[in-house]
């Protein structure tokens, strides 16, 4: 009796929008390729939600390294751009597999072992990459007329902001607590008074965490607060005015970034003792 060849399974999904069941029906197709050839699985790596388009994935690394272990002798995958949609990647790793004497097959894929099969199998590749790099570039095209039309593009929710609808509106339970930080702090008050008040009072983040200091610099940077929408991307920033409400006025807003700036520009001010009349006015002709 022949001495059965060991496969493993490599399947992943990439994004929120596939389900389990999309690791399944990899699966299911892969064992049955597997029997079909008369494989013996021994093992199965699964990447949940990541992206094909580079090798930050996990289970993909420590299959590549246990294929050093010479315990099996292919890796099944649904299609090829289960294993890589990054030419680059795709021809490095499966030359450290081949080192290993693995070979990647796809189940749902007839790639033949002769000439055409190579060049079937650079055509599939290249198809794969175009798909996720024209996909990428979609996706941020979309996000880009998202935040012109001032539509949440996702991340962190500002205090004081719920998301209703897409859009951005003044969640009444926080809003006060902004306008609180923000007056006080144009009142002279400064960030530690501040931050130690609020909790406590019993006021937390969004996130259900204590405030700190950082808090209240991203606060008084935020330019959301008076109705600007800020958007970032790798074309560029977009500001548009109007683009969400405003919590506080931008007279009041620029009150705060001035004198924010004033004390990063003399961090021991709130240290003296007494009142020094040129600090922060007289600075060394020599280093600033």
């Amino acid at each position: 009796m022949s001495e059965m060849i060991n496969a493993v399974i490599y399947a992943r999904y990439s994004s929120d929008k596939q389900t389990e069941q999309s690791i399944e029906g990899q699966l299911r197709d892969c064992h049955e390729y597997a029997k079909k050839r008369g494989f013996r699985i021994v093992g199965e790596y699964i990447d949940r939600a990541l992206t094909g388009r580079n090798d930050e994935r996990p289970e993909f690394l420590k299959m590549i390294g246990d294929a050093s272990k010479k315990q099996f002798q292919y890796v099944i995958v649904w299609k090829l751009d289960r294993f890589a949609r990054n030419r680059y990647d795709s021809a490095i790793y499966k030359h450290k597999l081949k080192q290993y004497g693995v070979r990647v097959l796809s189940a749902m894929e007839a790639i033949s072992d002769d000439p055409e099969g190579i060049i079937l199998e650079a055509f599939l590749e290249a198809v794969a990459e175009y798909y996720s790099v024209n996909l990428a570039q979609n996706v941020k095209r979309g996000m880009r007329e998202s935040a012109l039309k001032g539509n949440s593009t996702g991340g962190t929710i500002p205090i004081g902001y719920k998301i209703v609808d897409k859009k951005l509106v003044i969640d009444d339970a926080y809003a006060p607590i902004v306008r609180f930080c923000f007056e006080q702090y144009a009142a002279g008050v400064g960030k530690k008074e501040i931050v130690k008040s609020l909790n406590e009072r019993g006021y937390r983040t969004k996130q259900g965490k204590p405030f700190t200091i950082d808090s209240l610099s991203r606060m008084f940077t935020n330019k959301k607060y008076i109705g600007v929408y800020h958007y970032t991307d790798g074309e560029g920033e977009i500001e548009i005015e109007g683009g969400c409400p405003a919590i506080i006025d931008k007279d009041l807003f620029e009150k705060c970034a001035a004198i924010s700036a004033k004390n990063k520009r003399a961090p021991a001010r709130k240290k003296a003792k007494v009142e020094y009349l040129i600090q922060g006015k007289l600075f060394c002709g020599h280093c600033g």
